[in-house]
């Protein structure tokens, strides 16, 4: 059993299977808590602020796409979406709206546990303070009234404590670290979500609106994130 602290909230009306994803992280170590349709699972989630959330599509009242989007709205921990249906306009959806990964029923649970735990991983390398280099790497990337605090991994607009979700965080100081170089979308998906990320660069390209809505006086006509037509996008800064 691994020596687990997280907290995990499963959001499945399948009484069934609620309660084998339960059983089964409760073994790993987790703090499991669980509702059975998507009202209850806002309000646990606001109570309770878990490191991840299992979310199923289909749900009584609101339904797992628009739980997705009102948790993205407020928080930004991990949202692992669960559907019975193989559709890939679900999946496009759901990875469009915030959700980190995306799970098509029927799934094994080594795949379900081993999806988890990369999550929280990344959640917590994120989390973790760089190791010490020779040269060190620096503390802070400053861009006008952006500033980048590398190492509490806080982003700031003049006074303003910027909301990123960890996601946003992890694409904007790529972004940042190569000012001025024109960045292909494969490119960007392969490096700050990885080859195995199942989306495609449409996911690039919400995360870029998300972002340019908190860093940009006027998101239409960006300054800072820019488009290079055709090709991908450019920091200036």
């Amino acid at each position: 059993m691994l020596n687990m602290t997280e907290k995990i909230l499963v959001v499945e009306d399948e009484t069934a299977l609620r309660e084998t994803l339960e059983y089964n992280l409760a073994r790993q170590g987790y703090e499991v808590l669980s509702a059975a349709d998507g009202f209850t699972a806002l309000t646990l989630a606001r109570a309770e602020q878990p490191d991840l959330v299992l979310l199923d599509v289909m749900l009584p009242g609101l339904d797992g796409f628009e739980v997705c989007r009102r948790l993205r709205r407020e928080a930004s921990m991990p949202i692992l979406m669960l559907t019975a249906r193989a559709d890939e306009i679900d999946k496009v959806v759901g990875l469009e709206i915030g959700a980190d990964d995306y799970l098509t029923k029927p799934f094994s649970m080594r795949e379900l546990l081993a999806r988890v735990k990369a999550q929280l991983r990344r959640v917590r390398l994120l989390q973790e303070e760089p190791p010490p280099l020779l040269p060190a790497p620096p503390e802070q990337l400053r861009f006008g009234d952006l500033l980048l605090d590398v190492t509490r991994h806080e982003v700031y607009r003049g006074e303003t404590l910027l909301h990123l979700t960890p996601k946003e965080y992890e694409l904007l100081h790529y972004l940042a670290s190569h000012r001025g170089q024109m960045l292909t979308r494969e490119r960007i998906l392969e490096e700050v979500w990885g080859w195995e990320f199942a989306g495609g660069t449409r996911t690039v390209d919400v995360h870029i609106r998300w972002l340019r809505e908190k860093l940009e006086e006027d998101p239409a006509a960006p300054q800072r994130i820019v488009t290079v037509r055709g090709s991908g996008y450019r920091f200036e800064g």
